[in-house]
């Protein structure tokens, strides 16, 4: 076997490793947010498995990896339907459900974001495309879960979620680019972005957002 193909199952290892990660702790986040809303046991599990699936399977619906992992391989789901069960079985006071969901939701973030960037590269795109399809990855699980229980999506508010996603992302790509070895650019890419994302709701890091309406009418009516 080849130095090439060597690198190349590493590579395939890595991002299953990371995939499978991302749809265990991004199916928590799901879980919990159920438990959190008082669904039944099916709602749990539908959560759980669209916050851990949508975003994978966007990704390779975009790059023509078809059909999705997330739906070819029993392993996904098994995942998913294993980490909803556990969080329904599993008492948890109500009080620290919503700083588990924001932990789990952006361990979820890091991992989706790096292996959507590594998978995008391998299947050739671009370095932009790959990071901005990184972005996706990571964000897709989450918008789908908050949509599903009618909640504004994270990455629609002027919470720091995308931007995280992007610069795990882009540090992947960055590392690619540079020719650093793919695990350790992998972690610490995945950690720059949870770090960010924690720091973010740790202390209430926002982007600036537009003066609305009232606030304009506000103004002048003073």
């Amino acid at each position: 076997m080849t130095n090439a193909e060597v690198i190349e199952q590493h590579v395939q290892q890595l991002l299953f490793v990371m995939d499978l990660a991302g749809t265990f702790v991004f199916a928590i986040s799901g879980a919990m947010l159920g438990v959190k809303r008082r669904l039944d046991v099916f709602g749990v599990l539908v959560l759980s498995f669209a916050a851990s699936s949508a975003g994978g399977i966007l990704r390779d619906i975009l790059i023509g990896a078809v059909p999705p992992t997330a739906v070819s391989d029993w392993r996904y789901l098994a995942t998913s339907v294993a980490a909803g069960l556990i969080i329904f079985f599993w008492y948890t006071p109500m009080s620290r459900l919503h700083t588990a969901v924001l932990l789990f939701d952006a361990a979820g973030l890091a991992l989706f974001s790096v292996a959507g960037a590594q998978k995008a590269l391998a299947y050739g795109l671009g370095p932009v495309m790959a990071a901005l399809l990184g972005m996706v990855t990571g964000a897709g699980g989450g918008v789908v879960r908050d949509l599903l229980v009618v909640r504004t999506p994270a990455v629609l508010q002027s919470d720091i979620y995308a931007v995280a996603a992007l610069l795990g992302a882009g540090l992947a790509v960055a590392g690619a680019g540079l020719h650093l070895p793919v695990v350790p650019t992998a972690i610490c890419s995945a950690l720059a972005c949870f770090a960010l994302r924690v720091a973010a709701v740790r202390y209430g890091w926002h982007l600036p957002v537009a003066l609305s309406a009232s606030t304009e009418e506000g103004g002048q009516a003073g």
